[in-house]
């Protein structure tokens, strides 16, 4: 899978990079890996997970996280700032961050920093440290470490990321509606999925980035609007970028998956904000993912421990759903019914993402140069994905039981085998940081 299209070549891989990309069977090599009647695929760059480490490595962890990550054919994560403690807000907790990954990532990482006031110096030693951009919030993130921007300083902080050089990462909700439908539905004794659905309607989601548009445009910033949910949050994108604004999105295979009839079947297993919803949402992300309306999909896998999914009360569960693992079969399961090709998926996953984030000198294609980040794929085997299989730390995944077709049957980092038919076959501390 070489960036002008799918052809029949093999590589030679040295010192972790590919050296040369040549006719079948010109060459030799130490070490052969047959991928006949297989594709192989630039590993993906994963542009949003939450790993929770340090601090809260018994949500995740480095570890579990990124076995998880080479099943599911992600060969470098990109790691959000918001559930470690600390979170990582400044050069020490990004250090923090960074060194507890060297001791445990079986793959690359990148590290997102935060933004959460207007404080120009932290985001520049952050930006200092090769962080790939910093997330910001508009309604509260669920974790008191990282507050969410208010009005009031939003234009300032965006400004401070721009002068910084930063990428802005941003949930996008409107919090007066959110607030509202939420107290509203809780007065009533409501606390059902039905009722957490509904509290976060896709109007509050189209709101938020609209108004996020116009304090990007007044602040000359570059913005990421994170996980969007519906058709109305894709047209305010598309509508802020058709007056000239530097304004991108991703989805994540949850939205491209699951529909809200699942979220009131399954529970807390599939809560997260925005919120899964109609299946005619869900056929308007996958085609503006087709039509590049949306540049990236990203896992956003945010796990925690199982007592927190627990219980009847949709309010007060943690919102997030585990997907790190399924990430690439449950997009080929459900793309390719409706026309993604195997390039437009190493576009979506690896080579977009990559340039997203400032990192495609050594990310996101098969080209000479660049690292020998891999995954070999069989797009054809159906396979049940069991609970005995799952890697996540709380054994909460709303894709158990669910049946594929594609797997991915080897992951490759910088030239090391990871991960062989469902198995990680490389220890910890293999994964390498990124920097933008």
């Amino acid at each position: 899978m070489l960036e002008d299209g799918v052809v029949e070549r093999d590589l030679i891989v040295r010192d972790g990079r590919i050296l040369a990309i040549v006719e079948p069977g010109v060459g030799q090599a130490a070490e052969e890996i047959d991928a006949r009647g297989l594709a192989v695929m630039p590993g993906a760059v994963d542009a949003h997970a939450h790993l929770n480490e340090p601090g809260r490595a018994d949500w995740e962890g480095w570890e579990a996280g990124t076995r998880g990550a080479a099943l599911g054919g992600i060969t470098t994560v990109c790691d959000m700032p918001l559930n470690s403690i600390p979170a990582t807000l400044d050069r020490a907790a990004f250090d923090a961050k960074r060194d507890a990954a060297a001791r445990s990532a079986h793959v690359d990482h990148a590290l997102w920093g935060g933004l959460v006031d207007a404080n120009a110096a932290k985001l520049k030693r952050l930006a200092g440290r090769g962080a790939v951009g910093v997330k910001a919030f508009l309604v509260p993130s669920g974790v008191a470490e990282f507050p969410h921007l208010s009005e009031a300083v939003l234009v300032p902080a965006l400004r401070a990321a721009a002068a910084a050089g930063l990428l802005v990462a941003v949930h996008a909700e409107d919090r007066r509606v959110t607030d509202e439908l939420g107290r509203r539905y809780r007065k009533s004794g409501r606390h059902d999925a039905a009722a957490w659905l509904a509290s976060r309607p896709a109007d509050a989601e189209a709101r938020a980035i609209s108004r996020l548009a116009i304090a990007a445009a007044e602040a000359g910033a570059r913005v990421h609007v994170v996980h969007v949910s519906s058709a109305a949050g894709v047209r305010e994108i598309r509508r802020a970028r058709a007056r000239g604004l530097r304004i991108t999105g991703e989805t994540c295979p949850h939205y491209l998956t699951f529909t809200s009839a699942d979220v009131r079947r399954a529970g807390a297993a599939l809560k997260c904000a925005p919120p899964i919803r109609g299946a005619s949402d869900r056929d308007a992300l996958w085609r503006a993912v087709l039509a590049g309306d949306l540049e990236i999909v990203a896992s956003d896998h945010s796990p925690c421990p199982a007592g927190m999914k627990a219980g009847d009360d949709m309010f007060h569960a943690w919102g997030g759903v585990a997907g790190i693992q399924s990430f690439v079969p449950a997009l080929l399961t459900e793309g390719r019914p409706r026309g993604l090709t195997l390039a437009r998926l190493a576009w979506l996953v690896a080579t977009a993402p990559a340039r997203l984030l400032g990192i495609s000198r050594r990310k996101g294609a098969i080209r000479v140069g660049v690292d020998a980040d891999l995954i070999v794929v069989d797009p054809d085997r159906r396979w049940t994905f069991t609970a005995a299989q799952l890697q996540a730390r709380s054994a909460v995944s709303p894709y158990v039981g669910r049946r594929f077709r594609g797997a991915v049957v080897r992951t490759v980092v910088r030239g090391r085998t990871v991960q062989q038919d469902g198995e990680i076959v490389s220890g910890p501390g293999w994964g390498a940081l990124i920097r933008a």
